[in-house]
């Protein structure tokens, strides 16, 4: 092989094409003895290209080769006889097929390649979803695609992905999140340790002892992907060819197409080094046209990326943001608040479990002029949303770990029976649960967010944490979703809903008075007399009034008056109805205990100044 070294640009970390050189940029001390290794297709090192010590710039090694070629180019680095996997690789060879057991060597190395698809964007523009017409759709790109029902060569995969979005349109998603699409090693492989010189004993003929024959190593998989990785590499193995990367990026561009967000799961884990956290997210924004980021371990990315100049349109969401960061984004809300804090609330009214009344409608009007937060009711740790009602207790036995693994707080119910049942009672209890779960989640102020699935009741068989189970446990199940095709129906319905009312999802928030000079207060509470709240501990029934002059829709007109009932007694709830300004009447429009079918087709007045309420239920009127 024929080439030429000559000192690089120190401009950008990883592999570069300039004209016809490459320029390899990495870390190293200009103490440190450092030579590229260049591989053929067998793997074997082909080219060892020594890097001299005054090509340094502080602690940045950079070279410029000339006459190597692009295309298929396999490479490591070795610095002081130790050979490193380029952390800035834009693309990881070795990681192709999903949880290929011969990884599990521990001589098995990867290597940093070249990222050789080109991508037209046509055009492509962010669609900045305005907070208010936010809803989230959380799914792990594997277990979303990889159910036998569905067929062709795509299955796990973004171009299954990308094929599912007409649905995910159709329930009124407009932002997709991703859990991680970075590489990283699936097999979790313990740490090699010395052994115990009785594990180290060989038996001798005539011993009346001896060992156990040796066990063949158990390897978990990390289904996941909550493990440090390649941070600017595709997983390789989420593509249905060769080019991941291409497929994310088309998939990115068709949810664009449908003003549709992408955001992605980002788990730093020990990486606390600012300049890395940054280029690694920028790099996704510049190179990937992903709107936002949902980042997990260190705090320390959280803080940067508020700041940063570069992210300040992308959209951030994090655990806890320290108040300075808030006010900051006052320009442009980008901040996200994203955690448990509307789960438990909601759960335990839900399944008669210490709820407060006081503390369910703060959570249902919790609001903030900058900061968005993010309602679930059921995510990734923990149970999905039918399970929830269907297993009063974790049942993670799969997992390996004596079902100590997982969450033991999870404020669930089996409603009369732990798991699957033929028995009717239980199932119509359990389907008027998810319905009152769903309409409570969509009638929330804040972002609401679905777990994939949970639309068409996937279960995980009571597994509340299913990090590693890599099977019909963790994958969806779209079969059942046929059977279930009611409640998808009524998801998109509530969706529409909510879409359609602006006072359901003002970004500002609730003041309860009439500071417009209404006649009415923005939303007010209402118990068994109207205008009195209902908060005593012993109360388990509620009436929130929307005021829709509050809001007005596209074309400017003020909204409708909404008018939600909450009944979390196991008993027939009276509350009371307000009068309507002028001629106008409450009509029924929404009542779960209807059972499959909660939207009311052809709504009519209401007499009377009471709304009665079936047990545990979820009603709501409209005045017109």
């Amino acid at each position: 092989m024929t080439y030429t070294i000559g000192e690089g640009n120190y401009r950008n970390f990883g592999v570069t094409s300039e004209e016809a050189s490459l320029i390899f940029t990495f870390r190293g001390e200009k103490e440190d003895a450092c030579a590229i290794l260049l591989y053929g297709r067998d793997y074997e090192v082909r080219e060892r290209i020594f890097v001299p010590a005054e090509y340094c710039m502080g602690s940045v090694r950079s070279v410029r080769v000339t006459g190597l070629e692009e295309k298929h180019l396999v490479y490591n680095y070795e610095i002081n006889g130790n050979i490193v996997t380029d952390p800035y690789a834009r693309k990881i060879i070795g990681r192709e097929r999903w949880a290929d057991r011969t990884r599990a060597r521990r001589d098995y190395r990867i290597y940093g390649g070249i990222d050789e698809a080109t991508f037209d964007w046509d055009g492509d523009l962010h669609p900045e979803v305005p907070r208010s017409r936010m809803f989230l759709y959380k799914l792990h790109v594997r277990g979303f695609s990889m159910d036998a029902g569905l067929r062709g060569k795509s299955r796990g995969t973004f171009r299954a992905v990308t094929d599912k979005i007409p649905y995910l349109k159709s329930l009124g998603v407009t932002s997709v999140e991703l859990m991680p699409v970075y590489e990283f090693e699936e097999f979790m492989i313990p740490k090699s340790s010395a052994k115990p010189l009785y594990v180290k004993w060989k038996s001798e003929e005539g011993d009346k002892i001896v060992p156990d024959p040796p066990k063949e190593e158990e390897l978990k998989v990390n289904y996941w992907g909550y493990v440090p990785g390649n941070y600017f590499a595709v997983k390789s193995s989420y593509g249905s060819t060769k080019e991941a990367s291409f497929e994310l990026k088309e998939l990115i561009r068709e949810l664009h197409k449908n003003q549709m967000e992408c955001i992605l799961e980002m788990h730093f884990g020990d990486i606390t080094e600012p300049d890395l956290l940054l280029e690694i997210l920028r790099y996704w924004v510049r190179e990937f046209h992903v709107d936002g980021f949902h980042l997990l371990g260190t705090p320390v990315s959280v803080t940067l990326a508020s700041q940063d100049m570069f992210l300040s349109r992308t959209k951030i969401f994090a655990d806890s943001f320290e108040p300075h960061l808030i006010e900051q984004s006052k320009r442009y809300p980008h901040l996200f608040l994203y955690n448990d804090e509307y789960l438990y609330p909601v759960r335990r009214m839900l399944n008669h479990l210490g709820g407060d009344m006081g503390m369910f409608v703060c959570q249902q009007r919790k609001q903030h002029p900058v900061q968005g937060f993010v309602n679930y009711i059921a995510g990734t740790n923990g149970f999905t949303l039918y399970d929830l009602f269907s297993y009063q207790e974790k049942h993670n036995e799969a997992n390996g770990e004596q079902n100590l693994d997982g969450n033991g707080w999870n404020f669930s119910s089996n409603c009369g029976y732990e798991g699957r049942t033929g028995r009717r009672f239980v199932l119509d209890m359990r389907n008027r649960q998810i319905v009152n779960a769903v309409s409570i989640l969509m009638l929330g102020q804040g972002v609401p967010l679905l777990l994939a699935g949970d639309e068409f009741c996937n279960s995980q068989s009571g597994n509340n944490n299913a990090y590693c189970q890599d099977n019909r446990i963790g994958w969806l199940n779209w079969k059942k979703g046929e059977s279930f095709t009611w409640f998808s129906e009524v998801v998109a319905k509530l969706s529409e809903f909510r879409r359609s009312h602006p006072i359901l999802t003002l970004e500002v928030p609730m003041q309860l008075r009439d500071y417009m000079k209404k006649g009415f207060p923005d939303l007010s509470y209402h118990g068994e007399s109207a205008w009195v709240s209902p908060f005593s501990l012993n109360k388990q029934a509620v009436g929130l009034l929307y005021c829709g002059e509050y809001a007005v829709d596209e074309d400017g007109k003020p909204d409708d008056y909404i008018y939600v009932g909450y009944n979390f007694y196991n008993g027939i709830a009276h509350i009371a109805l307000p009068k309507l300004p002028g001629r106008k009447k409450w009509h029924l429009v929404f009542d779960s205990a209807r059972g499959k079918e909660p939207f009311v087709r052809q709504p009519a007045p209401l007499a009377g100044t009471q709304l009665h309420m079936k047990s545990q239920s979820v009603v709501i009127l409209i005045g017109k």
